[in-house]
C-alpha cells in the first residue's frame, strides 16, 4: 500500500549531496538546530534547578504541565498563523521571545532571587512561544528542500536536532555546575543565532493564504486528520507512546538518587538518547525505508517501550546509557516515518494546521508525559513509574496494530 494523493513534493528521490548544497535548507536546519540547543539546555537547567530547590518529584512533573497548558490553548492558533503568514517571521518572533525570557532567568539565577513560581511562569512562556514556532517550523520544511528529498531532509533535520540533544544537555549540565545563570545566558545567545539564520532563508515556494480567518479554518487540521486513518493512527500512536514513555523527565532523580551522579551525569544521560538517534539518522540518510514502513514504525515503538523498561530497573550507569541509546535510535525510526507520511499526505496550504494537530498530539504530549511521570513517581516511586510507562508503550503499539490496519499495512512512502 502507498500513500495516495501526494502533493508535488513526492517526486523521484535525489541524492543527499544536492540537499546539503541547497542554501535555504541549510539555513533552515541550522536555525532549528540552535533553537533545539536552547530547548535541551533548558530541559537540564530547569529540571535540575526546580528539583534542587524543592526536592519534589511532583514539582518536577509540574514543569511539564506548566509548559503543556499554553501549548494546548494556543497550538491551533499557531497552526493557522503558519498557514496565513510568513512562516519564517513566525519562527523568528518566537525565537526572540524565548531569548528574552531566557535572559530574565539568567538575571534572576545570577542574582539568586529567582523563585520556583517565576521559573514556572518562564516555562509557560516557553510553551506559548513553542505553540507557534513548532507548526510554522514543521510546515516550512517542504518549502526549503528540492523536490524528491523530503524523507532524507527529514532524517537529516532529525540528525542535526539530535546533535543539539547530544551537546545541549551536556553543555547545560556543565554550565549549571559552573553557575546557575550561565545555561540561561547560553540559551538566549543560541536563540538569537537561530533567529538570524532563519531570517536568511529564501523560500522556493512561499505560502499564499487561501482562507480568511474563521473558526472553521482554525480547526480545519483536525478534520483533515480525522478523514485520514493512516495519519490519525500514526499521530495517536506517538501520543500514547510519548505520554507513557516519559521516563526522561525522571532523569534528575535517577542521576542524583539512583545512579548517584551530579549535574554532569544528568547531562550525559540526557544526551544518550540523542547519540542513539544520531547514529540511526546516519543509517536512514544512506538507506531510506522503502518497504513495510508501517510495520517498521510499530516495531520501533515496541523496541522503544522495551528499552524504557530496561532503563527503569537499571541501577548501573552503563546499562542505563545503553537503554537510552536504544530508545533514541528506535524513536528516530518512528519519527522519520511519521513526519514523512504526514508531510507527503498533506497539501501545502494545510501543513501549518495539520502540523498543529501533530504537535499537540506528539510534541506537547512530551510535557504532559512529564507531568504523568512526575505524578506516578510521587505516588508509586521512580522505578515503578518508569517501568509501567515502558510496558504501557508496548501494549499501546500492539493494540494500535489491530485498531489501524491501514497504517500497519503501509508499504512505501514514495
Amino acid at each position: 500500500m502507498t500513500i495516495l494523493d501526494q502533493p508535488a513534493d513526492a517526486a523521484e528521490p535525489v541524492g543527499s549531496v544536492v540537499l546539503l548544497r541547497h542554501a535555504p535548507y541549510l539555513f533552515y536546519v541550522w536555525s532549528r538546530c540552535f533553537s533545539r540547543f536552547s530547548s535541551q539546555i533548558a530541559a537540564v537547567a530547569v529540571g535540575w534547578q526546580v528539583y534542587d530547590m524543592t526536592g519534589s518529584a511532583f514539582q518536577l512533573g509540574m514543569v511539564g504541565l506548566v509548559q503543556f497548558l499554553p501549548m494546548l490553548l494556543l497550538v491551533f492558533a499557531g497552526g493557522h498563523a503558519a498557514d496565513r503568514y510568513d512562516r519564517r517571521m513566525v519562527v523568528q518572533v518566537c525565537q526572540i521571545v524565548q531569548g528574552l525570557v531566557a535572559l530574565y532567568l539568567a538575571w534572576g539565577s545570577y542574582g539568586g532571587w529567582i523563585t520556583v513560581p517565576e521559573i514556572f511562569v518562564a516555562v509557560g512562556l516557553f510553551g506559548a512561544a513553542t505553540a507557534f514556532e513548532s507548526p510554522a517550523s514543521s510546515a516550512l520544511l517542504p518549502g526549503v528542500v528540492p523536490a524528491g528529498t523530503l524523507q532524507k531532509a527529514t532524517a537529516l533535520t532529525s540528525g542535526t536536532g539530535q546533535l543539539a540533544m547530544i551537546c545541549g544537555p551536556a553543555l547545560g549540565g556543565i554550565a549549571y555546575a559552573l553557575s546557575t545563570g550561565l545555561p540561561y545566558a547560553l540559551m538566549a545567545g543560541f536563540w538569537v543565532i537561530g533567529g538570524l539564520l532563519n531570517n536568511a532563508i529564501k523560500l522556493d515556494r512561499p505560502i499564499v493564504a487561501k482562507e480568511p480567518p474563521s473558526f472553521r479554518a482554525l480547526f480545519a487540521g483536525v478534520g483533515f486528520v480525522r478523514r485520514n486513518p493512516a495519519i490519525l493512527g500514526t499521530i495517536s500512536l506517538d501520543l500514547f507512546a510519548v505520554l507513557l514513555g516519559g521516563a526522561v523527565v525522571l532523569l534528575p532523580i535517577y542521576a542524583r538518587d539512583i545512579l548517584q551522579t551530579g549535574p554532569w551525569g544528568l547531562g550525559i544521560l540526557r544526551a544518550a538518547p540523542a547519540v542513539g538517534a544520531l547514529l540511526m539518522t546516519v543509517v536512514l540518510t544512506r538507506w531510506t525505508i522503502n518497504r513495510r514502513v508501517g510495520m517498521r514504525m510499530f516495531q520501533a515503538v515496541i523496541v522503544f517501550g522495551l528499552a524504557t523498561a530496561v532503563f527503569a530497573v537499571s541501577q548501573l550507569v552503563w546499562l542505563s546509557l545503553i537503554a537510552l541509546l536504544i530508545m533514541g535510535a528506535a524513536d528516530t525510526v518512528s519519527v522519520v516515518i511519521r513526519i514523512s507520511l504526514v508531510q507527503l499526505a498533506t497539501p501545502d496550504d494545510m501543513r501549518g494546521r495539520v502540523g498543529a494537530v501533530n504537535f499537540l498530539f506528539i510534541n506537547a504530549s512530551n510535557q504532559l508525559g512529564q507531568f504523568e511521570s512526575g505524578v506516578t513517581a510521587a505516588l508509586f516511586g521512580t522505578m515503578p513509574a518508569a517501568l509501567l510507562g515502558g510496558i504501557g508503550t508496548v501494549a499501546v503499539a500492539l493494540l494500535w496494530m489491530k485498531l489501524f490496519p491501514t497504517l500497519r499495512d503501509v508499504e512505501r512512502l514514495e
